[in-house]
């Protein structure tokens, strides 16, 4: 079993992308965004106090969406609704011996979950894009079901109201 994946997470037409490493948040963001690289970048760098050729911090990403959540994101000129994946989304629940017991998704039942939307997903030390159902990622991660969804945010633009004016 493997997952379908997209390659536009590793396609991208920048000078940056080329020399940059541990840049999996700034890739993600940028597909999920429909931004470029550089954007995407410059959003991690400001946003998340991305180092480059450093990963992002976890919990400036676990904070930053919190606060994105009240408040919404701007990535370049567009601007995102941000919605914080709780247990319920992001674990399983299971009944046994009578005791109930919760555990961490698969990306795999994730995906089940959520066939449409677009979402940010965190596994352990990686981060990738899930966009109706299809996972934007490294190709070689598509033998990768069973990693364990650690958090999620639902990403949605919003588009921009045009009033209408009558003369």
């Amino acid at each position: 079993m493997y997952l379908n994946v997209n390659e536009a997470y590793s396609k991208f037409n920048s000078d940056l992308a080329k020399t940059e490493k541990n840049d999996c948040v700034v890739r993600s963001l940028a597909v999920a965004s429909g931004s470029a690289y550089e954007t995407a970048h410059t959003f991690c760098k400001d946003e998340f106090g991305r180092e480059d050729k450093k990963g992002t911090d976890n919990l400036a990403i676990v904070t930053k969406m919190l606060q994105f959540e009240d408040n919404g994101m701007v990535i370049g000129d567009k601007k995102f609704k941000v919605k914080v994946l709780g247990k319920k989304d992001t674990k399983n629940r299971y009944k046994l011996k009578g005791e109930v017991i919760w555990r961490d998704k698969t990306l795999k039942s994730f995906i089940q979950s959520h066939p449409k939307g677009t979402y940010l997903v965190l596994v352990a030390k990686h981060a990738l894009t899930v966009k109706d159902g299809e996972v934007l990622d490294w190709s070689s991660n598509k033998f990768l079901p069973t990693r364990k969804v650690q958090s999620a945010y639902k990403i949605e633009e919003q588009k921009k109201e045009i009033q209408l004016i009558l003369f």
